[in-house]
């Protein structure tokens, strides 16, 4: 750009120039944001098929939990990085790790290879959506910011509603594969659009990043959720790699308390916490991630096997859902706008999204589709009351120079509770599918072994009436089963949404009349 933004006029308006630079650059980071977001409901829908080639039907959460576990880790990196040696540099970089990444997913020919670079895909997609959030809010004073946020908003319901639809489509008409060669054209696209029109000079903040807090919180992390992910199944809960794992776990989670106590810059303050809101806010984020990713996850399974739906069909099956969550959300967002009231909102949104979960605990294999399209409209009426009110909440509970903070903590947690939320409704699942095939087929469920069958479902249409009902009962059993250990965390996220204090919402940053209440109240624990 053609001037650095300095303090002082951060909340005067841009000049028109400047708004038609930042116009001109705006295509190419919206497509980044789309890159990360439609990459994660792509991949959805293709599960199923990727298992039938690949086996190992109860690594399929790992597909999943390892690009989210990758991304939730690295997020905050980008950001401190970011302010530190340049934008730019670091979106660029988040690109190309992300388009290797996809590249080497596309060819992998185990699951073990698939996960492994979906992880390293998982590390360029952190830095894309905190990249893009921090390029905007480079180019664009506060008081513009929102119209470009909204611009951001339409991207991710787009990416929402499409995604699964598009993975379908891919699914169906090329490859599995081809959701990942995808992204190389239109990342490239991105990459090469955003070289040439990105110019954000470089206006250094000194920051001590804190890599230590980020190691251990890594390692935590990874531990907690192999724990539930192996525990029970791979190993016995009393094994020497169990127990080792969580003694890890503890270990690491209680150094990263102390080191984020004591590091200049942490990359979790606690002193947030000491606000009753925020932490209701993040514990809510952690159970909706931990309910929304976990459950749904198994979703496409279900309809491409019990259902015989298409890839493609399957996509279309949930943007009922998705339009239910959209909808609801900017339903919410209008609410709050209006009357400055967001209360009522989560306890009605938990309340919804506990009921659509127990309609979804009911779907077995004469359940019909329209039935099923029904009850995923009501999940996502409680998931879009949930989605954005949460981050609000987070937002509102802190000062302003907490903001990225409580932004970036709430999503943390909520991806982390999606990766746990995969991790254990993975094991879940494929007990449940197991003692439901021995059930109807005496010793069949044994012959899943230790990694699954491949459970293709066009392969499973062709089977002997018997075993192909034995197993269309045992997937919408284990499906059920899911829900059912789903349900508990929306009650709570029900329950939570009760304790909320409504602390008056602050306006604009550089409106007079917000100035006395810059700093809110706080809810002390």
């Amino acid at each position: 750009m053609a001037e650095v933004e300095t303090a002082a006029g951060r909340g005067a308006a841009p000049a028109f120039g400047r708004r038609r630079e930042v116009l001109i650059v705006l295509p190419g980071l919206l497509l980044a944001l789309m890159l990360a977001m439609l990459d994660q409901l792509v991949v959805s829908t293709a599960l199923p098929r990727i298992v039938g080639d690949l086996g190992g039907l109860n690594h399929l959460s790992w597909v999943v939990t390892a690009y989210v576990l990758a991304s939730t880790i690295t997020t905050p990196l980008y950001g401190k990085l970011g302010d530190l040696y340049g934008r730019k540099r670091w979106l660029i970089t988040a690109i190309v790790i992300f388009l290797i990444g996809s590249a080497l997913s596309g060819y992998s020919h185990s699951m073990d290879q698939l996960i492994a670079f979906r992880a390293l895909q998982g590390l360029g997609a952190g830095g894309l959506m905190v990249g893009v959030i921090a390029a905007i809010g480079d180019l664009v004073s506060p008081r513009e910011r929102g119209q470009y946020m909204g611009y951001m908003m339409a991207a991710m319901m787009i990416a929402m509603i499409a995604g699964p639809l598009v993975g379908g489509y891919i699914t169906d008409s090329l490859s599995w594969r081809w959701i990942f060669y995808i992204n190389m054209p239109v990342g490239g696209a991105a990459l090469i659009y955003l070289m040439r029109t990105l110019h954000i000079p470089l206006n250094r903040v000194a920051h001590k990043i804190d890599y230590l807090g980020a190691a251990v919180l890594a390692i935590g992390a990874t531990a907690i959720v192999l724990v539930t992910t192996w525990g029970g199944t791979q190993y016995g809960w009393g094994s020497a790699t169990i127990m080792s794992l969580i003694a890890l776990a503890v270990i690491a989670v209680t150094a990263f308390i102390w080191i984020e106590a004591r590091a200049a810059e942490p990359i979790l303050p606690l002193h947030v916490f000491k606000n009753l809101n925020f932490t209701l806010a993040s514990g809510m984020s952690f159970l909706l991630g931990l309910a929304m990713f976990g459950a749904m996850t198994f979703l496409p399974l279900y309809q491409q096997t019990v259902q015989h739906a298409s890839p493609t069909v399957s996509g279309l099956l949930l943007i009922p859902m998705m339009l239910g969550a959209t909808t609801t959300s900017l339903i919410a967002g209008q609410v709050t706008v209006r009357t400055g009231r967001y209360k009522a909102l989560p306890i009605v949104g938990g309340a919804i999204m506990t009921v659509g979960i127990l309609l979804l605990h009911t779907l077995g294999a004469s359940t019909s589709r329209w039935t099923s399209m029904s009850f995923f409209v009501v999940f996502g009426i409680g998931m879009g009351f949930l989605m954005q009110i949460t981050t609000l909440i987070a937002q509102n509970s802190v000062g302003p120079k907490d903001m990225g903070v409580a932004s970036s903590s709430r999503s943390f947690f909520q991806q982390i509770g999606g990766s746990i939320g995969v991790s254990i409704f993975g094991v879940v699942f494929f007990r449940a599918l197991r003692s439901s095939l021995n059930s109807r087929l005496p010793g069949a469920g044994n012959l899943l072994g230790s990694t699954g069958v491949n459970f293709n479902p066009q392969t499973v249409l062709h089977e002997p009436p018997v075993i192909r009902d034995a197993i269309f009962f045992a997937i919408s059993h284990g499906i059920d089963t899911v829900f059912l250990w789903a349900a508990p965390a929306t009650a709570i996220v029900f329950g939570l949404a009760w304790l909320i204090k409504e602390i008056p919402l602050r306006g604009r940053p550089d409106s007079p009349a917000d100035a006395p209440t810059a700093e809110p109240e706080l809810v002390q624990l």
